[in-house]
Order: structure tokens, then C-alpha cells, then sequence
């Protein structure tokens, strides 16, 4: 059974504001770090995490069963897959990225300096509290920036590990955490950071940047929505049902990128159906509730959510083929699939974050493409087909911030892949090169070594500046 839910304690205002004013002193002392020191901070965080391993695994226990080997494949992997990234590669990522310089401007050179953003915000989500918290750390360790972590309340034995880390590894002036709840985060937005990396529910997002935009701080949104999954006449039916049945029921399904939706071409949705019950069954047995391997929804409120998903469906005619067992107790909910949703249920209108899988049957491709334009840009989509025709057609004519072909949500552990989403799943992006972008500015630099032409340029104007000046554009 899950811990039952503890309010975490609010940061007192006044802290807050002591913490923000002792980063802005400190921000250009930090800045001007070298790449070997900011190296320095990557390893010593390394260490930590591997230290605090053991006990990371038993916080995220308490907070919803989450399993050990689970906590190791989606929380430790992506952080120390990312911290050994940014590791490998600051070098080059800090250094002055020298740029052409058109003819125009001969006698000048040009190249970009990637600067930290300054004071920035981290607003991490319950979900994958380690991964979504330290992942963007990273990124603002590596660009240079000081740094306010607000990690989610609805984890409270992970953000109280993950403070007792933060302390132990930097000081406040350079990474501080805070705790608490909606007061603490409304306190954070009234302050004017330089940056925001918020990861969490598209109507939290559109919070964060109306409070962003009162201070023109720029933002990453790391969002979510209904990512659908296609299956088609063409696919091998048994790995598609494997693969989305692993990516929809871990973490207990509770994962930004998780295959919401799943359409399958008709003549293949008996044996998907038949095939995703079989992975059901083998990843966490006849009865769920009793696999150690399959975690809990985080509170009763999103279970409650969830529940009354289901209930809508099956009222308005839903079927459930797998599953749809709920213990209100210990927040449990079977791995489920439902078919015959209408499209006005509640499933097919909201994000479901939870094992709950809808399957659609479809026979036209361009009808399953119009489904899926008809609502907000999704975080992922996912193809599953041995098509290269159905695949690219599927890929010109949707729109998504990254997809998988023939598999489900690995896209996220690639660090030279950008992650984030389009409009409502997001604005900008996380991961490695482009992590470290979203935290940095590139300030653009040209020097001149000699005059260039422009000199002949300047005013007073006359007929043969004119006439220089229409070769230049007709030329250069």
C-alpha cells in the first residue's frame, strides 16, 4: 500500500527571497566557471547518485510501490546516462562556436558564446520525481546557471531525499531546493528568474508562462497529452503488443509518454487484443495486485481520476477486454483495456496517466489521421509497421514532439535525440546538447580586425554609394 499523502511544509516566503538574492550575487562568479569545474560539480552529483541509489529506491518505494528494478531502469539510468553525456561533451559544448562571416563583412570574424541564462527555476512533476528533477539539473549545471529546484509534494519521501542531496553536494548560492506546495511554487513565479524548466500538466504550463510573462523569463515546457500509437496491417503483431503494453503499463502508466490511444487495423485487433492480454499476464501475472513489479497510482485523488475515466466509458458502451479491477485502499488499478470507446467518453478526451489503454480499430489510415490531428499536438506518436510508405505517410501528415517506430517511449533515453513537445505538449526542449541550449543564451559575437567595405557605406549618400550599395545586394 502507498504511504498516504503528506503535505509537504511550505517554504516561507522570505526564504525563498533570501535564496533567489543570494544566487543573483553569486550567478556571474558561477558563470565564469570553467568547463573542468563545472565537470567538477557533474561528478560529484554522479557520486551522490550512486550513493543515495539504496535509498532512492526505498523513497520512491513509499511513495507509490514503485519497484526497485523499475527505480533503476527510469530514474538512475537517465541521470547517469545524462550526467555522463554532459561529461563527455561540455568541453565542446562551452567553447566558442566559430561561424562563417559573409563577404560583406570581410576584415570581421564572427562566433557564438553559449552564456548561462543566469537564475534559473526547476518545476519538476511527481511521476519520475529523480529523473525530471536532476535531468534539467544537469543541463543548468553544465550551461553554467544558479539554480531553485521545486520538486513535486505529491513525492514527499523523494523531494526529502533529493533536498538532503542537493545540500551535500553545492552550496545555496549555487543549487538550493525547496519544499512545499502551491503557495511555495506561486511564491517561486512571482520572482523574476532568467529561466523556468517546468515538467508537468499542459494546464499547469499555461500557469507558469502567464506568471513567466510578466517578467519576459523564457521558458521550457515539458508538458503532455494524449500520444497516440498506430498499428497497421503490416506490423509484427506480437512485438507491437509487448512493446505498448510495456511502455503503457510502467510506472503504472503514469508517464508523460506513454501510449495513450492505440489504433489497429481491423483484421489485426483480435490478435492484438489476444496478445496484449498475453504480455499483461506475463509481465505482472493473473493478479496484478500482488506483483511486487507493478507500482501504484501516486495518490487516491488521481486514482479517483482515473477510476472515473473508466466508469464514463463503460457507461457510454466501452468494453473492457483486460482488467479493470480498482481498489480504492491501496490505489490500485489493474492493467486495463478498454475497446468500443465512444469518442465523447471522458478516456478519449483527457490524458489518462494510468493503466488504462484504449484500442480503436481502424481500416483507412487517412480516418486514424485525421483522429489524431483533430486534437492538440501530442508529446509522442508511435508507429508500429513494416510499411516505409505507411510510416512516412503517417509522419508528414501528424504532428508530434518526437516518435518511435517500432517501439514505445525509447526515444527518451537517447541523449542526442531533443526531447520535448510541440504547442500543447510543450515549448522547447530538454536532453544533452539541446538541454544545454534551453539553459543558455547564444549571444552572437563579431569582431572587426580591419575596415571592411561598409565604411564606404556610411552616410552622407550619394549616386556612387547607391550604386555600391545595389551591387552589394545583387552580389553579396
Amino acid at each position: 500500500m502507498s504511504v498516504p499523502l503528506t503535505a509537504s511544509k511550505d517554504t516561507a516566503t522570505n526564504e525563498i527571497q533570501r535564496l533567489f538574492d543570494l544566487q543573483q550575487k553569486s550567478q556571474f562568479r558561477v558563470a565564469n566557471e570553467t568547463a573542468r569545474q563545472r565537470k567538477a560539480k557533474l561528478k560529484k552529483l554522479h557520486k551522490a547518485v550512486l550513493a543515495y541509489r539504496p535509498q532512492i529506491k526505498e523513497a520512491l518505494y513509499k511513495d507509490y510501490r514503485k519497484h526497485p528494478s523499475e527505480v533503476d531502469l527510469t530514474e538512475i539510468y537517465p541521470v547517469t546516462s545524462e550526467l555522463k553525456h554532459a561529461k563527455r561533451n561540455i568541453r565542446r559544448w562551452t567553447r566558442a562556436h566559430r561561424v562563417a562571416t559573409p563577404l560583406a563583412l570581410l576584415g570581421s570574424s564572427s562566433h557564438i558564446k553559449y552564456e548561462p541564462k543566469g537564475v534559473v527555476l526547476i518545476i519538476s512533476p511527481w511521476n519520475f520525481p529523480i529523473n525530471l528533477t536532476i535531468g534539467p539539473l544537469v543541463s543548468a549545471i553544465a550551461a553554467g546557471n544558479t539554480v531553485i529546484i521545486k520538486p513535486s509534494e505529491h513525492t514527499p519521501h523523494a523531494s526529502a531525499l533529493m533536498k538532503k542531496m542537493v545540500e551535500e553536494v553545492f552550496s545555496e548560492e549555487e543549487v538550493a531546493l525547496v519544499e512545499g506546495g502551491v503557495a511555495t511554487s506561486t511564491a517561486l513565479l512571482n520572482l523574476p528568474f532568467n529561466h523556468i524548466f517546468f515538467t508537468g500538466a499542459p494546464s499547469i504550463g499555461k500557469v507558469v508562462m502567464k506568471a513567466a510573462s510578466k517578467h519576459l523569463t523564457s521558458v521550457t515546457l515539458e508538458l503532455g497529452g494524449k500520444s497516440p500509437t498506430i498499428v497497421d496491417e503490416t506490423a509484427n503483431i506480437d512485438a507491437a503488443a509487448r512493446r505498448i503494453a510495456w511502455g503503457k503499463f510502467l510506472n503504472n502508466g503514469q508517464v508523460c509518454i506513454a501510449p495513450d490511444y492505440v489504433f489497429v487495423h481491423k483484421s489485426k485487433k483480435a490478435a492484438f487484443l489476444e496478445a496484449t492480454k498475453k504480455y499483461i499476464q506475463k509481465f505482472y501475472t493473473e493478479d496484478a495486485s500482488k506483483e511486487t513489479s507493478y507500482a501504484r497510482i501516486v495518490n487516491n485523488h488521481h486514482h479517483q481520476r482515473v477510476s472515473s475515466y473508466v466508469a464514463d466509458a463503460v457507461e457510454k458502451g466501452a468494453k473492457i477486454e483486460v482488467g479493470g479491477n480498482f481498489d480504492n485502499s491501496q490505489d490500485y488499478i489493474a492493467p486495463t483495456v478498454v475497446s468500443n470507446i465512444p469518442n465523447n467518453a471522458t478516456l478519449m478526451q483527457q490524458e489518462i496517466f494510468g493503466p488504462v489503454m484504449p484500442v480503436m480499430e481502424f481500416t483507412n489510415i487517412s480516418e486514424v489521421i485525421d483522429v489524431i490531428n483533430s486534437k492538440e499536438k501530442p508529446l509522442a506518436l508511435y508507429i508500429y509497421s513494416k510499411s516505409t510508405k505507411n510510416v512516412n505517410h503517417i509522419l508528414n501528415n501528424t504532428r508530434a514532439g518526437g516518435s518511435c517506430i517500432n517501439h514505445s517511449a525509447v526515444h527518451f533515453f537517447n541523449n542526442e535525440l531533443p526531447f520535448g513537445g510541440s504547442n500543447n505538449s510543450g515549448i522547447g526542449k530538454g536532453h544533452g546538447w539541446y538541454g544545454f541550449q534551453a539553459f543558455s543564451n547564444a549571444r552572437g559575437i563579431l569582431k572587426q580586425h580591419i575596415p571592411n567595405a561598409l565604411e564606404l557605406l556610411m552616410p552622407p549618400y550619394n549616386d556612387f554609394k547607391q550604386r555600391l550599395i545595389d551591387l552589394t545586394i545583387k552580389f553579396f
